[in-house]
C-alpha cells in the first residue's frame, strides 16, 4: 500500500466553479489550470482532476499539463474514474467512485506502482482494496441539497476504525473543523470549495492560503 503523507491534502477539482462567468471551456480550463499552479506551488499533496463532461482527448491533455507541472514537486495527481485515462496521461492514480469497479479490478488496469482512492458514504465501505478513501459527506456543504443527508463525525470515525487504509474526510470541511477530523483519526481532507479563488465562496480562501490554513489548524486541538 502506497504511504500519504499526513495530514494529506486534497483538492478535488470542479472547473465551472473555478470560473462560473467563462464562456468557453478553453476559458474554464485556463482558469482552472492557473489555480492548479498555485496549489503546487503551496504544497497541495493530492489533486483529484474530477473533469466530467470534458472530451478524451481534452482531458488528457489537461491531465498531461498536470502532470507535468508537478514534476519534482510532492504533488501526485490522480483522475477520477478514468483508469485507462490515468495510464496513458501518466498520473500517479486513479480515484473512483463507491458505486465504481471493485479496487482489484482497478489494480489489474494500473498495476502496483499507482495509487487507487475511492469515495466512500458508509464506514463499511472500506473494505476494498484501496490506498487511501475519502468519506463524506462530514458537514454540510453548500454543494449539496439541504436536505441531503450529512454523516458526521462519528461516522466519520467509524470509518477509520473499520479501514486499514487512510481515510480523509470530505463535506463543508474548512480549516476551522480540521482539528475535529483529525481528533476523529482522518489522516487528512479532500476538499472543493475551500480551495476556490478567494470570494468565490463564502468559505473560498484560495489554494495557497487554504493549503497554509489546513496545515496550521491539524496541530490544534479542540
Amino acid at each position: 500500500m502506497i504511504a500519504l503523507p499526513r495530514p494529506c491534502l486534497c483538492l478535488v477539482t470542479d472547473r465551472r466553479a473555478v470560473n462560473p462567468d467563462a464562456r468557453t471551456v478553453r476559458d474554464e480550463l485556463l482558469a482552472l489550470e492557473s489555480l492548479l499552479d498555485d496549489a503546487i506551488d503551496a504544497g497541495i499533496d493530492l489533486i483529484q482532476i474530477r473533469e466530467r463532461g470534458l472530451e478524451a482527448v481534452v482531458l488528457r491533455d489537461l491531465v498531461v499539463r498536470t502532470v507535468a507541472r508537478a514534476k519534482l514537486t510532492t504533488t501526485r495527481v490522480l483522475v477520477n474514474d478514468r483508469a485507462d485515462m490515468a495510464v496513458a496521461a501518466g498520473a500517479h492514480g486513479v480515484h473512483v467512485r463507491g458505486d465504481g469497479p471493485p479496487g482489484v479490478s482497478v489494480r489489474e488496469l494500473v498495476g502496483t506502482a499507482m495509487l487507487i482512492g475511492r469515495s466512500i458514504h458508509d464506514p463499511a465501505e472500506t473494505a476494498d482494496d484501496a490506498d487511501y478513501f475519502v468519506f463524506g459527506t462530514v458537514f454540510r456543504t453548500a454543494s449539496k441539497p439541504a436536505d441531503a443527508p450529512v454523516a458526521g463525525l462519528d461516522a466519520l470515525a467509524e470509518a477509520v476504525r473499520r479501514s486499514t487504509a487512510p481515510v480523509l474526510a470530505i463535506g463543508g470541511v474548512t480549516p476551522d473543523r480540521a482539528p475535529a477530523c483529525r481528533q476523529a483519526g482522518a489522516a487528512g481532507v479532500a476538499a472543493i470549495g475551500v480551495f476556490l479563488p478567494f470570494g468565490r465562496s463564502a468559505s473560498a480562501l484560495g489554494p495557497g492560503a487554504a493549503v497554509a490554513a489546513f496545515r496550521a489548524a491539524w496541530n490544534l486541538r479542540t
